[in-house]
Parts: structure tokens; sequence; C-alpha cells
């Protein structure tokens, strides 16, 4: 009986059991092809034949067996196994004592599995265990985000040295992906969001006659925070997702573990490349949404309040200077690599299911728009402890 075996292109044969008496005892013979896709057929009288009486000798034939898969295997194991604790016994013919199939199908169902543990401790012990779960979980997400930071470096290093090809083709791909598609919702986001920052400046500070000092404050914060937190934000919900999603997908279809059977590094090849990407475009981008964002702001004061773009360009270059627009695009750097490690970390931990690929894409978008929240703040603590 050839386990999975047979001609190939030949239509399966409907599995059969038909019981007959032989020798004392009852014999069972099977027949046909016992494989996962036709045992349905057979499955109810399989279950018929276990809460029959048959008697205290039982031999299962499966000499007649074309083919059989894990499924068959596994329904024929069953069905002796049940007939045995109903104190009969059962002879296996036709297979060999060590049919490698069996033998892994019997150390599966003999395997001991753990016992569901209940939820332990008081109602005043819950919220402890709760928070120690919550550090280790965070451990362990640092430590995956700190063994993408480390393999990158690593693969980094052997590109300069030669030792590895650099695959420009991959980077600028990515680059195209991320930041040049990217650019009209990056510049119309801004644009309007400099308009509103503007319109409301102004609405305030006419109360007090000062509608010029709103020049001074889109400048400021355009450039020094909205400019480029909106821009990390948009590149978190856009690109983040995406890389979560691509890499998932193929985790989901094993592509990531072929990768590493042919000797390839994923994150060499799936993760470098858009960390890369994303360093280089995040901060070209929060260039673009800062010049958007003022120029809304211009039309914004010169249709609401009148004042002209010679003004408000005069006004704007006596409020800021080089340091403001640099104080805020040092940071993309800082933000385009959490949203790649968070979004990347996210990917390689989709399971199998289409369930878990959307939850870790919902995680990842999350998590990198909280973090680059937390960035921006510690820069503006940052900022204000060195006086600047």
């Amino acid at each position: 009986m050839p386990a999975g075996g047979g001609r190939a292109g030949r239509r399966p044969a409907a599995p059969t059991l038909t019981a007959e008496k032989a020798d004392g005892g009852i014999v069972l013979q099977l027949a046909g092809d016992w494989l996962a896709r036709t045992v349905g057929s057979v499955e109810k009288t399989v279950n018929d034949t276990r809460e029959a009486e048959l008697g205290r000798a039982i031999a299962i034939d499966a000499s007649g067996v074309g083919k059989m898969d894990t499924a068959g295997v596994l329904l024929v194991e069953s069905l002796a196994r049940a007939l045995g604790e109903k104190g009969a016994e059962v002879e296996l013919r036709g297979v060999a004592d060590d049919n490698a199939l069996f033998k892994a199908v019997r150390a599966a169902i003999d395997r001991e599995r753990p016992e569901p543990k209940g939820r332990e401790g008081s109602l005043l012990t819950v919220p402890f265990e709760m928070v120690g779960r919550g550090m280790y979980a965070i451990k362990d997400e640092i430590v995956l985000g700190l063994n993408i930071v480390g393999a990158s470096i690593y693969g980094a290093g052997r590109r300069v040295t030669g030792q590895t090809q650099v695959r420009l083709a991959a980077i600028v791909n990515q680059m195209d992906r991320m930041g040049v598609r990217a650019t009209p919702i990056i510049a119309l986001m801004s644009f309007l969001v400099g308009g509103i920052i503007a319109q409301q400046g102004a609405f305030q500070l006419r109360n007090f006659g000062a509608e010029i000092f709103v020049v001074d404050l889109i400048g400021i914060l355009q450039l020094r925070e909205v400019g480029v937190l909106i821009t990390a934000i948009m590149i978190a919900g856009r690109s983040g997702s995406a890389i979560t999603a691509e890499i998932g997908s193929m985790k989901m279809r094993e592509e990531v573990d072929a990768l590493t059977v042919i000797g390839l590094n994923p994150i060499g090849v799936l993760i470098f490349p858009r960390l890369v990407a994303l360093t280089i475009v995040l901060p070209l981008l929060a260039f673009i949404a800062d010049i958007a964002g003022i120029a809304g702001a211009m039309v914004t004061t010169w249709t609401y309040i009148g004042i002209p773009p010679a003004a408000f360009i005069q006004r704007l270059h006596e409020s800021i200077d080089v340091g403001t627009v640099f104080a805020g695009l040092i940071k993309a750097p800082f933000m385009a690599i959490i949203i790649g490690i968070v979004a990347s970390s996210e990917g390689m931990k989709v399971g199998g299911s289409a369930e878990s690929l959307g939850l870790h894409v919902t995680a990842a978008v999350v998590k990198s728009i909280f973090l680059v929240i937390v960035v921006d703040g510690f820069f503006a603590i940052f900022y204000a402890s060195i006086g600047y």
C-alpha cells in the first residue's frame, strides 16, 4: 500500500470500507484512495463502524488501498484505537511496521498536550499582571527592533566594503513609491493645514491688533513642528502600512522562509532598502511640506487679512533663520527609521491568516504614529533645555 504514492494523473478512487467474517473474527477491508479530498465520503461509515459491536478479534486490511495521505491515516488509526478501547484485539494488515506516515500520525496522537492554564490570582493582582505582561511585550518589541537595526547596519557595512552588492534599483524603486508618489498628498495636506493655522491665528490676533504676527506664528510653527509631524504621520499611515502588508503577505506565502533557505538574509533583502529609502525621502517630503504650508498661509493671509505676498516674505525673513528650518528637518531621519522599524517588525510577526495581517497592519500604523509624536516631544524638550 503506497502512502501518498501512486501514478500521477490518475483520478483518485472513492474509498470504501467493508466488513467480512473470516478466521473467527471480523475483517474490515479498505479499498480505494484514502486522501484528504476523498475520505469525506467514507467518514460516516467509519463512525458507524466505531459504534458497532464487531466482536473481540478485528483485523483492518489496508492492502487494497491505492493512495493514502495523512488524513486517511488519521481516520484509520482513530478507528483502530476506538475499537481497541472497546476491548477488541485490533490487527492492522497491509501496512509495514516501519511505515513513516503511520509512525508520524501515531506520534502526533500520543504527544502530550499541556492543559490550558486558567487565570490565576485575585482581582488585586490582575492589574500588576497586566503591567508585567505589557513590559515583557515592550521588551520583545525593543529586542526585535534592535535586531533589525543591527542587521541593517551590518548589511550596510558589508555593502560599503564591497562584500555584498548594493541593490540601488531596489532602493530607488522604494524611493519612488514612498517619496515621489506621496508628494501630491503631502503638499495638499500641508497647504490646507498652513492655511487653517494662518486663518485661526489671524482671527485670534485681530483682537489685539497684531495680525502681522501671524507670519511669525506660521513660520516658526510650520518649520519647527507641523511640517515634519504631518509628513511623518502621513508616511506612517501610507508607507508604513504598505511595508507591513508587503512583508506580512510574504510571510503568509512563506516567501521569507524561502529567502532564508536559499541563503539570503530577509532583513537585507526586504527591510534594508525600505529603511534607506524612508530615511532619504522623509526629510525631502518634510521640506516640501514646509514650503506648501507657508504657501497656504501666504494665500490665506493675503485673502483674509490683506497682507500681500511681498510683505509676508519680508516678515517671514525677519522671524526665522536657517536654524529654524533645520530644527524641524533634523527630526525627519529619526522618525523615518522608527516608522521603518515598526512597520517591518510588525510585518515579520504576521501569521498565516488574513486576520493576523490586518491586526499587524493596524498595530504598525498606531505604534508608528504614537512613537513619532513621542520623538517630537523629546526633541521639543531638548530644544527647550538648550534654549533654542
